[in-house]
């Protein structure tokens, strides 16, 4: 739960989830360098030079994953411009990369074709043998026949039964040999691509290239998606820091104690009646004072000079009421007149 609602709304992925992650990343940037290798690797057959070609592959395998993070950096700064950029070394590159990955997968996928053809003619090759055996057979039977026509059974139809039990024996040998060759499994993309030639009413060449570019384009974009989500979790791990969000699980509340209660004040019933009516009786409101109480009140604290000129400016009277005040101070003997005619503040007689 969080207190702040400008905050992430989730937490940064686990350890699990991120080797999760990596693992699969690994793979398919791997998957994809090895099938662009089998095509780079398959140009020539100098050594030299399949070192060569087989770090291009590698380059341009690697180059093209960095170019799709950085996209992804420019693009959450807000630089499109320089995302634009990356996008297009990044199309660049990719355009490559599924090409070797399609040269590489046909290549591999031909591969187990040849195998399953080697295999499949040698045992059509034994078929033909055993055909061109019963073929022979077949001839010396009619010839068997013409000979029991002339009634020359006993020189030409032995000879010639003898020559079909030689041949007979050649047969079940060779059907032998047949039999025992390793019986030559068809693999799962051989099947599906039989399955998508018939299914499609396409030839089997079609099928293959059909399935092999959507199997590149396919371990591009897995791969894109991955290092995609893991640029995207470290930009959000960040961001998680600097904010600092502040849980419930962080916040520890202190122990809250209870008020201590004062001691009861034993009152007597009188008391409590006469203080229970002044506790009730509204404040009545302070009467303003007269200009006269001012005065006094301002000369007696120190507030002011005890001079007319001083008060006036002071307490915004008129000159004719300071005069007056300052008469009546006179007559109570609360001011008196210096020689040089300024006045002393005496207060009240005592």
């Amino acid at each position: 739960m969080m207190y702040n609602d400008t905050l992430p709304v989730r937490y940064p992925k686990g350890p699990f989830a991120m080797w999760t992650v990596y693992s699969f990343t690994s793979a398919s940037i791997l998957a994809s360098i090895v099938f662009s290798l089998l095509l780079f690797l398959s140009i020539d057959e100098d050594p030299l030079m399949q070192f060569l070609f087989g770090g291009l592959a590698v380059i341009f395998e690697l180059g093209k994953f960095f170019a799709w993070y950085e996209f992804g950096e420019r693009r959450a700064r807000r630089n499109y411009t320089g995302a634009f950029s990356a996008f297009a070394f990044y199309a660049v590159l990719a355009a490559i990369s599924i090409g070797g990955s399609i040269g590489g997968i046909n290549s591999a996928t031909n591969q187990a074709q040849s195998h399953v053809n080697v295999q499949q003619s040698k045992i059509n090759t034994y078929n033909m043998q055993i055909d061109a055996i019963e073929k022979q057979i077949a001839l010396n039977n009619v010839a068997a026949e013409k000979y029991i026509q002339m009634e020359r059974i006993a020189t030409g139809v032995a000879r010639i039964q003898k020559a079909n039990d030689v041949l007979r024996q050649q047969q079940q040998e060779l059907a032998v040999k047949r039999d025992s060759l390793p019986v030559v499994s068809q693999g799962s993309v051989l099947g599906l691509i039989d399955s998508l030639a018939k299914s499609l009413n396409v030839q089997t060449q079609t099928a293959q290239l059909g399935l092999v570019v959507f199997l590149s384009v396919l371990l591009d974009f897995f791969a894109a998606f991955f290092v995609g989500l893991i640029g995207e979790e470290l930009r959000f791990r960040n961001q998680f820091r600097r904010m600092n969000p502040i849980t419930i699980d962080a916040y520890n509340q202190p122990e809250h104690k209870e008020p201590e209660l004062l001691a009861p004040v034993h009152t007597t019933s009188t008391n409590s009646d006469a203080e229970e009516p002044q506790q009730t009786a509204p404040a009545e409101p302070e009467k303003p004072k007269t200009p006269y109480e001012q005065v006094f009140e301002a000369l007696n604290e120190n507030q002011v000079t005890c001079t007319k000129r001083a008060v006036v400016r002071f307490l915004k009277l008129s000159a004719e009421e300071v005069d007056d005040i300052f008469k009546q101070f006179m007559e109570e003997g609360i001011v008196s007149k210096k020689p040089n005619n300024h006045y002393q503040w005496h207060g009240l007689p005592s």
